[in-house]
Parts: C-alpha cells; structure tokens; sequence
C-alpha cells in the first residue's frame, strides 16, 4: 500500500531536523526523506573517521526512538504532484509512493561553480565537494590542494583538507581586502562566529591567503598539475595536485518550484512562519536563502512548530532574524565582483553533461534558447551546475523543472504508480 504521513520533511540537515523535531512533539505521523545514505546534510555529514557532531547525535536520539518518525535514507524524489503525493526512489524499499498532508521543505543549497579553462580535468571539483569527499572516506594526505572561489565555506573546506593531511598551498579569495577585513570586524556581533573563525583559520600557517584573486586556468594532461592564479595585473603559476573551486552556494529550489512555491532572489519566498506561498507547505533553511546551520536550525524549528499548529515563540523568531542578519553582512562581504563574474573563453566547456561550449550558449538571448539550440542543462544533471553559472553571468533564471527530478528507473516509477493504483482500489 502507498505510506501515509501527516508530514513530509525533505532533508535531513539541520533545518529538516529540527523541523522534524519540532512536529514529531506534536503527535503527528512524520517521514523523513534524504538523498544521502545517513542523516546531518552538508554541514553534518556523517563517513569513516567523521566524529559524530554532538547536535546530530542529539536531534537523531530524539527522533530515531519514535514511533510516529520514519527515514527514508538515500531516496531521490521523482515526483511531486498537486494532490499531495511524491514518488521516491531509494536502494531499500525501491520505488514507492508517499502521500502527505503538509509539506516542509529544507532541500538546502547546492554549491555555486564557475568554469575556466580545464575545470573539467580530473582532480578539479568544488570546494564543498572536496569536503563531502574526504569526509566519504577520499585520502588526501599529502596532496598539495589549491583551494579558491568565495565565502566562508573555503574556510572550512581549508580546516577539513588540512585536518585530513593535505598540503593546502593557496587559499584564494575572489572578495577584495577591504571587504574581507570589514567582515572580520562585525563578527563581533556574533561571538560563536568568530570563535569559529578563529578556530578554523589556526591552519592559515604556511598557506598563501590570497584576495582579490581568482583562478583562470587548471593546467594538466591526465589530471591537473597546476593553477594559474590572476593577482592584479599578473598570472601566477601554482603546482598542485587538486584544485577545489567554489563562488559559495546558490539554494536547491527545484522541488519547491515543482510544488508551485513562489520564488524571490532565486530562494523559496517564505512568511514569518516559513509557510510558502502554497498552502500547507513550508520551507526552512538554505533553500529560503544562504544563511548557515544557526540560521537553518531556527527557521526548521519554526516551520515544524507551524505544521503541527504549535505556537512560535517569540524568541525563536528574534534568534532567526538575528541569524539572518548574520547572512546579510556575509552576503555583502563576499558578493561576486568583476574577476569572479568574467566571462570564460568561447571553447571552454560550460555544460559538462553534454560537452556544450561557453560560446555556443553566449550566442543566444534566452537559457530556452541556448537549451533547445545546444542541449545545454539537458543532460543528467538537468542544469543544476551550468543552471547556476548562466545565472551568474547573464541573469538567465533556470526553466521550471520536470518531472523525474533526479534519474529514476522505470521499474521504481511502474512500482510506485501500482501502489497508487492498489491503494485507490482500497
């Protein structure tokens, strides 16, 4: 039969959880559903050697014990359709459908890449994929990593990938001095952001910090050996083993767009309550806008508060937009300037699904255009990468997304449509 819930959560990060949490207090019936294997997201995610943090480990105890709580681990959401239905796809139970009577959603961020010459070189990724990649168990011990693109995630990228033994020779940060310097001085405003500032940059040491710069060209045959960095006027050669490259993170909306939701600056639009603007559904977290795990946490809890009906204190709502507060002078310190929104040289790929040049998408007026003339943001990944780089350097918003959302086997979608039809028979 097709699973019933009073309340589907989509993410099992900190906003999903702490939603979760919230509403499981309130007696309703609750699944989970996350595309990883384990629970924590980006921020927690858990694999060999990951200690586990103490805010998982506690939100988990209290969840994982109850009975009206159920996890869909590793399943991929094909569809969603306007009677309160979802087709997922996991390892475990197949496909299956699920129907639900509200909705929360905290589908997160998805990193923001930017191609130059030789991106696609094996040993060039993202710098929050380079952390998703150690922490999944990849050796880096002794590899010389240059880390560069934008924001506070490279920072952490820097801590992961020195902690796991690699030698990170260059931190390079597009933002100017100016405005590097003029965020470190807010965090006075936010004492456990700049404990963990502090914490994070000890490994500074022995590391070039390089801003107002950016990385032009990945060098190499077989795999990458070497960047190419422009520092003001002038071209610096660094030999590496890895490049991680990454202009921070641009909300994962493709579910909430599917849903009807209402979008503003490319996020979920969301009321003082997270409720969207389709009734019974709410977001929270990074896919409402790129604030960090406080912030997520206290937007979650408020939605899973106002799924069950629970009054929101007001505290919760004083700390969420103290939060986002926070994410404003992030937002302005590390905005893209004219270095990071250069434009790349005509041959260089774009779209790496489908092998699409720089030059054959800029020729065209419209991302429907550039699509239907090119395939570009056709392939596997339906556009999420090169989705977010046409943004960048021309406005283009991505097209509304069909359905399946992720690759979906024709026997999980077969399976999941004969529980529906055995349920409606019922």
């Amino acid at each position: 039969m097709k699973a019933k819930f009073d309340l589907v959560v989509v993410g099992a990060g900190p906003a999903g959880l702490a939603a979760a949490r919230a509403a499981a207090q309130g007696g309703m019936t609750i699944a989970v559903v996350d595309d990883n294997p384990r629970a924590g997201g980006q921020i927690w995610r858990q694999g060999p050697g990951v200690a586990m943090p103490g805010a998982l480990r506690e939100s988990l105890a209290d969840l994982i014990g109850r009975a009206n709580v159920t996890f869909y681990n590793g399943a991929k959401i094909s569809a969603l359709n306007d009677l309160g239905e979802m087709i997922i796809e996991s390892a475990a139970s197949g496909g299956m459908s699920i129907s639900f009577g509200q909705l929360i959603i905290a589908s997160g961020a998805r990193e923001r890449l930017l191609p130059f010459a030789g991106w696609t070189l094996p040993g060039v990724t993202g710098a929050g994929a380079l952390q998703a990649l150690i922490k999944g168990g990849m050796p880096v011990r002794g590899e010389r990593v240059v880390l560069a693109g934008s924001g506070p995630l490279l920072i952490a990228a820097l801590a992961t990938a020195r902690a796991a033994g690699a030698n990170v020779i260059a931190c390079v940060e597009q933002a100017p001095w100016r405005a590097i310097a003029s965020f470190g001085i807010s965090l006075g405003a936010t004492p456990s952001k700049a404990w963990q500032a502090m914490r994070l940059t000890r490994g500074f040491a022995g590391t070039r910090y390089w801003a107002d710069s950016v990385v032009t060209q990945a060098l190499g045959d077989d795999r990458v050996e070497a960047a190419v960095v422009r520092r003001g006027g002038r071209d610096v050669k660094l030999e590496c083993d890895r490049i991680a490259c990454g202009y921070g993170l641009v909300p994962n909306v493709s579910l909430a767009q599917m849903a009807g939701c209402a979008l503003a600056r490319g996020a979920v639009e969301v009321d003082d309550l997270q409720r969207t603007s389709v009734r019974g559904i709410w977001a929270a977290g990074e896919c409402t806008g790129i604030g960090g795990m406080e912030l997520a946490r206290a937007e979650g809890e408020i939605a899973g508060l106002a799924a069950c009906g629970r009054p929101v204190p007001a505290q919760l709502i004083r700390e969420r937009d103290r939060w986002r507060r926070f994410a404003q002078r992030v937002a302005r310190a590390f905005e893209l300037g004219a270095r990071a929104r250069a434009w790349p040289s005509a041959e260089t790929i774009l779209c790496r699904c489908e092998d699409v040049a720089f030059g054959d998408v800029s020729a065209h007026a419209t991302w429907r255009d550039a699509k239907l003339h090119t395939r570009c943001g056709m392939g596997p990944c339906q556009g999420r990468i090169c989705g977010a780089a046409v943004q960048t350097y021309f406005g283009w918003d991505a097209a509304m997304p069909r359905p399946p959302l992720a690759p979906t086997g024709i026997g999980a979608l077969l399976e999941a449509q004969s529980q529906s039809k055995n349920d409606a028979r019922l």
